[in-house]
C-alpha cells in the first residue's frame, strides 16, 4: 500500500505501521485504504477541526512497538492503576493484550476476550457502523489496529461487577491503534471502566475506536479516565447504537495529555431510550482537549442529558462541540445540553459550540454554554471565614466539577478520580 500512497504527511505517518491482522470485511479495509490514499490530515479549514491543530501529532514518526515495560507485575497494576478491586481486569500495553497482567474470574453469561482470539463469525459486524469517509483517524485505526476487546453480554444477563480495561502506553514514538467491540443483548446490563495511562512513554499516541451496540431493554455504563502524561496524544471515537427502551451512560474524565480529542457519536434508533453524557476536563500548561459529541434522536419518546464542565489554567485550550439532532417524526423528545467552563488565567482559552438541529415540533430541547472566572465575591466570602485564598479557590473549583463527578454511580471510580485530581492539581474534595 505504501508504494501508491500520495506524497503527504499522512503517507509518512503510516509508513512504518503494520497492517491489521483482525478479520475485518475486505470492503471495509479497502474503503479505509482509499481514504488514506486520497486524503491528508484535517486542518483548521475543516469545520470539525476548526479549533484543533494536529501538527504536534502529524509531525512525528510513529510505529507499532512490542517492547514491554520490564518491571510491571499484577501487584503493581493493582496498586497503581486498578480503579475497582472487583470484577475482571484486562491490561493492554501499546494495544497488545497482556495476559500476564490481567486477572479476575469470567462472569457467567458473557464472552470477554481479545479480538485476536475471536472467530471471523464473532467479528462479522466489526466496523459496520464506523464512518470512514473523511475520517482519517478511523481509517488509520481500521487498517492498522493491533488488538482490542470483544465483549458480548447474553440476553437477560446482569453483570454486577465492572469489566475493566487498563490501557498502557510505553516507549518513545509509539502508536497504539486499539479496537473494542461491545454488544449487549436484550435485557442485559453491564458496566465498563476504561482507563488510560503512560509508562516511560515519550511522544506516544493512542488511537482507539469503541463500537457499541445496545439492544432493547439493555443498560450499559462506561466510565472513562484519561490519565496519560503531558507528552502523550489521544484520539478516541465511540460509536454507539441504542435500540428501544435501552439506557446508555458515559462519564469521560480527562485529566492529562498534550492533545486529547473525544468523538462521541450516539445513534438513538428506538423509542423510550435514555442517554446520559457527562464529562470533565481539567487542563494546565499547554494542554489541548477537544470534546465532540453527537446525539441523533431517530425515534420518539426519548431523553438525552449532556453535562460537560472544564477548568482551564495557564495557556491550555479546550473545545466543546455538542450537537443534538431530532429527526422528523421523533416527537416527545427531551434533550438537554450544558457546557460550563472556568478560566483560571488570562491566557486560558475555550471554544464552546452547543448545537440543536430539530425537525419535530413536539419536543423539549435546550442547550447552554457559560464561560467565566471564579466569583471573587465568593472567594472573599470564604476568606472572611478564615480560609486562605488558595484553599478558597480550590474549594470552589472542587464544588464546580463535583456536579459532574457526583453523576458517577460507582464509588470506586469516584474515589479514584478524586485521588488523581488531588495528586495532579492539589484540590481537596
Amino acid at each position: 500500500m505504501n508504494d501508491i500512497l500520495q506524497d503527504s504527511k499522512l503517507s509518512a505517518f503510516v509508513d512504518k505501521l503494520s497492517k491489521t491482522l483482525l478479520p475485518l470485511d475486505q470492503k471495509i479495509t479497502h474503503k479505509a485504504q482509499e481514504v488514506i490514499e486520497s486524503m491528508d490530515f484535517p486542518t483548521t479549514r475543516n469545520e470539525a477541526w476548526k479549533y484543533t491543530r494536529l501538527g504536534k501529532i502529524t509531525g512525528i514518526k510513529l510505529e507499532n512497538k512490542i517492547d514491554r515495560v520490564g518491571n510491571l507485575s499484577r501487584e503493581k497494576i493493582n496498586s497503581l492503576f486498578q480503579v475497582s478491586k472487583n470484577g475482571l481486569t484486562f491490561v493492554y500495553e501499546n494495544g497488545l493484550f497482556r495476559s500476564d497482567l490481567s486477572s479476575g474470574e469470567f462472569p457467567k453469561g458473557a464472552t470477554i476476550k481479545p479480538l485476536t482470539g475471536c472467530s471471523k463469525e464473532e467479528l462479522k459486524n466489526l466496523g459496520a457502523n464506523i464512518k470512514l469517509e473523511n475520517e482519517v483517524f478511523n481509517a488509520i485505526n481500521t487498517l492498522f489496529a493491533v488488538d482490542g476487546m470483544f465483549i458480548s453480554i447474553d440476553k437477560n444477563v446482569v453483570i454486577n461487577e465492572p469489566i475493566q480495561f487498563i490501557h498502557l502506553l510505553s516507549g518513545s514514538n509509539t502508536i497504539a491503534n486499539t479496537r473494542n467491540y461491545i454488544q449487549l443483548a436484550p435485557f442485559s446490563k453491564a458496566e465498563i471502566i476504561q482507563s488510560y495511562y503512560s509508562l516511560e512513554a515519550e511522544k506516544a499516541f493512542t488511537n482507539v475506536i469503541n463500537e457499541i451496540n445496545i439492544a432493547e431493554n439493555a443498560m450499559l455504563t462506561i466510565n472513562k479516565l484519561q490519565c496519560e502524561t503531558e507528552n502523550s496524544f489521544h484520539i478516541s471515537t465511540d460509536q454507539v447504537a441504542q435500540e428501544k427502551n435501552s439506557n446508555f451512560s458515559i462519564n469521560t474524565i480527562t485529566l492529562n495529555g498534550t492533545l486529547v480529542r473525544n468523538n462521541l457519536n450516539i445513534e438513538v434508533n428506538g423509542t423510550n431510550c435514555e442517554t446520559h453524557l457527562n464529562g470533565i476536563y481539567l487542563l494546565k500548561e499547554n494542554q489541548h482537549v477537544d470534546n465532540h459529541t453527537v446525539v441523533d434522536h431517530k425515534a420518539a419518546h426519548c431523553e438525552s442529558h449532556e453535562l460537560y464542565k472544564g477548568v482551564i489554567d495557564d495557556k491550555a485550550t479546550a473545545v466543546f462541540n455538542g450537537k443534538v439532532f431530532v429527526r422528523k417524526d421523533s416527537q416527545k423528545i427531551n434533550a438537554f445540553q450544558s457546557n460550563a467552563n472556568v478560566l483560571l488565567s488570562d491566557d486560558a482559552t475555550v471554544n464552546s459550540k452547543p448545537e440543536l438541529e430539530i425537525y419535530a415540533d413536539d419536543v423539549k430541547c435546550s442547550h447552554g454554554s457559560t464561560t467565566g472566572q471564579l466569583n471573587e465575591e465568593a472567594v472573599f466570602y470564604l476568606r472572611a471565614r478564615g480560609i486562605s485564598e488558595k484553599s478558597a479557590r480550590h474549594l470552589m473549583i472542587s464544588a464546580f466539577i463535583e456536579d459532574v463527578i457526583s453523576k458517577i454511580e460507582n464509588e470506586d471510580v469516584k474515589n479514584f478520580t478524586h485521588s488523581i485530581i488531588k495528586e495532579r492539581f492539589g484540590w481537596e474534595f
